[in-house]
């Protein structure tokens, strides 16, 4: 009661001043009208933006006479004196670079030059937006210093800022107009698709650093702000249509279509809505890579072991000898036969990705909002609502078709001068979407069962090679046998079975995976900057609540949904000191509590120290730190892939996850005669072997060495139940405006702590590993299951035992270098150490570029109404590390452009543009589809 007293008092209090309001347009030199100009009172904080039409109203508790401002990036300040209530003023912006004075909110939770911020940020501004030679804006958000994409699929692009990062990068927090569109599943944002449309983002900010101290858990290695434009100063009907194509090696040539509408009108000083449509039709960059991940132990040219990269199926392999032998146990082939089998593995043959799906991409937004000022001052409630749905591909530990996907999000939010209180709900739902991998082997199973195909590829081998057939020659007949009434891509038979499988949630015999989980969120913050003079104060705090609902195909929700809860309260104080000000200090703590975890505190202390009579020298120091809690899967996954199963590390998950699998001939003697083994968590953390431990036991055994001798190469894996990992980060910069030159020069030094990774284990079905002693026959138990083959791999999660550093620094440059061509460029460095041999098994997954360039060359006045801009990126070669899929990604160019025309009587703007235009296809992640090239024509109205 005494919070919603306070709420009500906060909406009170302005409308107990009398008010001034004053209206007007603003224009440019040419007598064009300028939107999204920004007309502020001086001295005071009341402001508003120009419509798209120049115009504009504006209401203060100042009594005139006063002073206001009008700037617009590109043009000067105007100062224009207001003597009367109702005044109507017409203003002229002239052409003038206006860096010094961008303002950004996201740094510090409070308005402040982009100069001045305290730690490293990138902005997009709408000049920016709309000059990009990227097909969306969101695509142009590469061209910023900092930023970094991992592209899985056309439509789905991660960023990926300062390293460890896969696609899924729970390491980075995107938020649209306050709310976190991260998958409450999976934890991590997927790209734009539910973000924001182009005809409706105001501005984006980027925080490439650690930024828990204001935001929390998992603004840890970067934080993104996409803010949308108010229905009260940007009203009217926009619209924008693209045509395009894209072009691949593997794919041909494909139409590319994006079709976007946003109607905002402003009923009354008091009462405001605006909607936005956006749809996308493409197709997929198509992933075909053929290299082969298996080893070949045949010494044959074509490895009868074959696991191509992008087919599936093929994963399911088995020691064609041992097959032989289970063959003759039955009487089926004589025993003198099994010696013809060589003692190496033959896998299946798979389907390609692409017969996998239809490789066709959508992608559908929408949304709209209810904005009330209830006494027509700049408190404000906010109802919104807003969905995306569509196909596109996500690449995790498998590759997954998002079919029909869709996520949505519901807000409800009180703001005004200086706090906000903001609640909202973000659901999703999987829709038909499965995992490609299962689709394979289940299709697979469908026209034959492996015991069969397996069988008859033995059989068929042994009869090639009596009749005098090579080995190769043989595997060749084998294969050719064992296929033999196999569901070819395309074929009736083969798409039913798909269909059929795809629609099927049981992993043994289906793909389909089901997510209806939710997430709950409210935040409120309070600026005290009205209150208390000495300093600027704020405090804030959070409240969530994830709700996993996968019916048991992903996490451990056999039972029901599984909940937990977080919470976080932060304050800030922020200062400035010296003559004319010139010192600013800014310091923030926050405390954050997961259910699950301690709670923990994460500082921030900054100085920015700005110099020259103009204050255009800005350098900055920093000190903060993040943390990222483990992710709903890392906790709570339990998932059988098949070769392995995930099971997360909280502690009630562990006896949650429970398998029973079939046990050898020769282990049941050991297991009491049992044919079957349950493990569960509890094995896969207490009671493993380590991975790479098992590989050299195995190899010693084949190399002829003595049990107990091989034996003692095992070592038990001291898995401990996850922990948040941490961050310390150290950032220095200088920012500044020199004539037409602006200079951005940043450098950060990270030390990383209780670094969250994934290990493989081995579980014995039978043995204590614990007190397992090699010099000991009574304890032979576990080896005995590991030689039998009665064991079984786990990927589980834990906190890395060596610290990991990364280091990094980056210098932009942007010029007028002649009339209006514009010139920029920027460079960054990246790289990571840490002791290997603290922790053998840990993999960094870093995925950046040591070196990356950036360029661009524009001028948007080379013509009357004509301009046009150009990209160039280069970055040298760097490994690529994944659950799916290891590799070093090869350095590449690539080269955009985009030209435009503006129609200012038709209030429009038309664009060509061009992606990867002079390039070959090229990659991001191992595994993805290799990237192509685009081009697309474009009109925008009303921009």
């Amino acid at each position: 009661m005494k919070i919603y007293l306070f709420i009500v008092s906060l909406f009170f209090c302005g409308i107990s001043f009398a008010q001034t309001s004053i209206s007007g347009s603003v224009k440019d030199s040419k007598n064009q009208p300028v939107s999204g100009a920004n007309v502020k009172v001086t001295g005071d904080d009341a402001g508003t933006l120009t419509d798209s039409d120049g115009n504009f109203n504006l209401t203060t508790t100042k009594k005139p006479p006063f002073n206001i401002e009008i700037s617009s990036v590109g043009f000067g300040v105007k100062k224009v004196n207001v003597t009367s209530n109702n005044q109507n003023v017409s203003v002229a912006l002239t052409d003038e670079e206006n860096k010094l004075d961008e303002i950004v909110v996201s740094a510090s939770r409070t308005p402040e030059k982009v100069l001045q911020s305290p730690v490293t940020i990138e902005r997009m501004s709408q000049k920016e937006i709309k000059n990009t030679t990227a097909a969306t804006f969101y695509d142009g958000l590469e061209n910023l210093k900092e930023v970094h994409f991992n592209t899985s699929s056309f439509s789905f692009k991660s960023i990926n800022t300062r390293g460890f990062a896969t696609i899924a990068n729970t390491r980075f927090m995107q938020l649209v107009d306050g709310m976190d569109n991260s998958s409450p599943a999976l934890n991590f944002p997927l790209g734009n698709l539910i973000g924001v449309s182009e005809l409706d983002v105001a501005s984006v900010e980027l925080l490439p650093g650690a930024s828990s101290a204001l935001y929390g858990a998992n603004a840890f290695n970067g934080i993104m702000f996409m803010n949308s434009k108010s229905p009260f100063t940007n009203q009217g009907l926009s619209f924008y249509f693209k045509y395009g194509q894209t072009t691949q090696e593997v794919a041909g040539t494909n139409d590319y279509w994006d079709f976007g509408i946003r109607a905002a009108h402003a009923f009354s000083k008091h009462f405001a809505a605006k909607a936005n449509f956006t749809f996308m039709k493409a197709s997929e960059w198509i992933a075909a890579d053929p290299r082969d991940v298996a080893v070949n132990n045949s010494g044959s040219v074509v490895n009868p072991n074959y696991d191509g990269l992008n087919s599936y199926g093929d994963e399911v392999s088995t020691n064609i000898k041992s097959v032989g032998l289970s063959l003759a146990n039955l009487g089926l082939i004589p025993q003198s036969a099994v010696n013809l089998l060589p003692n190496y593995n033959v896998a299946r043959t798979g389907y390609r990705e692409q017969d996998l799906n239809d490789n066709n991409i959508k992608s559908l937004k929408a949304d709209f909002s209810f904005h009330f000022k209830p006494w027509a001052d700049e408190n404000e409630i906010i109802f919104q609502h807003k969905l995306g749905l569509g196909n596109t591909i996500y690449q995790g530990a498998n590759r997954y078709a998002l079919k029909n996907f869709f996520i949505n999000q519901t807000r409800l939010e009180f703001k005004g001068k200086n706090y906000f209180v903001r609640g909202y709900m973000t659901d999703e739902n999987a829709g038909d979407s499965y995992d490609m991998r299962f689709a394979a082997w289940n299709v697979n199973r469908a026209w034959k069962s492996d015991a069969t195909w397996f069988g008859q590829y033995a059989g068929a081998y042994i009869q090639s090679t009596l009749a005098g057939a090579t080995p190769e020659q043989a595997h060749g007949i084998a294969r050719s046998t064992a296929d033999t009434g196999r569901f070819l891509p395309g074929s009736t038979d083969f798409n039913n079975a798909l269909a059929t499988v795809t629609a099927d949630p049981d992993l043994v015999t289906g793909s389909k995976f089901q997510d209806k989980s939710k997430l709950y969120h409210a935040d409120v913050n309070y600026n005290f900057r009205d209150i208390i003079k000495v300093a600027e104060i704020q405090l804030g705090g959070s409240y969530r609540q994830y709700e996993m609902n996968s019916s048991g195909t992903i996490f451990t929700d056999y039972d029901g949904p599984l909940r937990y809860d977080e919470y976080g309260v932060y304050g800030q104080v922020q200062k400035k000191f010296m003559k004319e000000e010139r010192l600013k200090f800014t310091g923030s703590i926050r405390y954050d509590k997961s259910q699950n975890f301690d709670g923990s505190y994460s500082p921030r202390v900054s100085f920015v120290y700005s110099a020259g009579a103009n204050k255009q020298h800005n350098f900055r120091a920093s000190y903060q730190t993040g943390f990222r809690n483990p992710t709903t899967q890392d906790q709570y996954i339990g998932l059988n892939l098949g070769p392995f199963a995930l099971i997360g590390s909280a502690p009630d998950n562990l006896s949650r996850y429970v398998e029973t699998l079939p046990v050898s001939t020769a282990g049941q003697v050991i297991n009491g005669g049992n044919p079957t083994a349950t493990l569960s968590g509890v094995e896969a953390y207490g009671n493993s072997f380590t991975l790479t431990s098992v590989q050299a036991f195995s190899a010693a055994v084949a190399s002829g060495q003595a049990l107990p001798t091989a034996a003692a190469l095992l070592e038990v894996a001291k898995i401990n139940l996850v922990k948040p990992e941490r961050v310390q980060a150290f950032d220095i910069g200088y920012r500044s405006v020199i004539k037409n030159l602006t200079v951005d020069i940043s450098g950060y030094y990270n030390i990383y702590n209780d670094f969250l990774n994934q290990s493989r284990v081995i579980t014995p079905y039978y043995g204590d590993v614990n007190t397992f002693d090699p010099t000991d026959l009574a304890t032979y138990a576990p080896v005995a299951a590991i030689s039998n083959g009665d064991r079984r791999v786990y990927q589980v999660y834990d906190n890395s035992k060596s610290e990991v550093t990364s280091l990094g620094f980056g210098i932009g440059l942007s010029n007028k270098i002649y009339k209006d061509f514009e010139l920029s460029a920027n460079y960054n460095y990246a790289e990571y150490t840490f002791d290997q041999a603290k922790d053998p098994s840990f993999i960094p997954s870093f995925n950046t570029p040591k070196h990356r360039v950036k360029a661009s060359l524009g001028n948007q006045k080379l013509f009357k109404n004509f301009g046009f801009n150009t990209n160039v990126r280069w970055n040298t070669e760097y490994l690529w590390q994944s659950s799916f899929a290891d590799g070093m990604v090869p350095e590449n160019v690539v080269f955009d452009a985009q030209i435009n025309y503006a129609i200012p009587k038709l209030k429009s703007v038309l664009k060509v543009g061009a992606n990867n235009l002079f390039g070959k296809d090229y990659i991001q992640v191992i595994g993805a589809g290799a990237i192509g090239q685009q081009w697309f024509a474009s009109i925008t109205i009303n921009p």
